[in-house]
């Protein structure tokens, strides 16, 4: 079953539309559909981060004495 699909309105560079549309027809792939899997992307990409940043705090915290010595 193919996602249903809403439209709405939206401002770009004219540069970077300009790319898109010659990416698109060199492609052959519908603009909404590169829209969409460039922003999931992003937005996977986005999600990410803070759940490696607390990954990061927890296992910095954890071996806070053996940092500092190392440090020295």
């Amino acid at each position: 079953m193919k996602d249903k699909k809403e439209k709405f309105s939206s401002k770009m560079d004219k540069a970077v539309l300009k790319d898109l549309r010659e990416y698109s027809k060199a492609s052959k792939a519908n603009i909404a559909d590169i829209l969409s899997e460039a922003v999931k992307e992003h937005l996977d990409r986005v999600k990410i981060r803070p759940i490696f940043r607390s990954a990061a705090n927890s296992i910095i915290e954890e071996n806070k004495d053996l940092l500092e010595k190392l440090a020295k």
